[in-house]
């Protein structure tokens, strides 16, 4: 009997936290019009370097830099690919010494400036 009990107590426990957190979605929000709701719009930071350019690939949209270390990410002086849009590109040729900024967002390295 009390084994009974005790099995139809946790069951209708069970099913109230169950039905409590199906009403959470559809939380009511009346009377929070005026609130302001902060948005997360983090971008990855931007890390500045100088080094000479070693390839260039318009058809990847790549430019292959052999750069400095590069601390603000932890990087020691290297040579490296990154993806550069196509006007980022024009008017640079292998050889040159550039100064850039860059982006690192899902694994890959992305130019945001480079100038000679």
């Amino acid at each position: 009997m009390k084994l009974t009990l005790i099995a139809v107590a946790s069951t209708v426990f069970t099913l109230s936290l169950s039905a409590h957190a199906e009403d959470m979605p559809g939380m009511k929000m009346d009377g929070m019009e005026g609130m302001q709701m902060k948005q997360e719009t983090t971008q990855a930071p931007v890390a500045t370097a100088d080094g000479t350019i070693k390839a260039i690939d318009t058809v990847k949209h790549t430019v292959t830099i052999s750069h400095g270390a590069v601390p603000a990410v932890q990087w020691p002086p290297m040579t490296m690919a990154f993806a550069a849009a196509e006007d980022q590109l024009k008017g640079l040729t292998t050889g040159d010494r550039v100064s850039f900024s860059f982006r690192i967002e899902g694994g890959r390295a992305t130019i945001v400036s480079i100038s000679k």
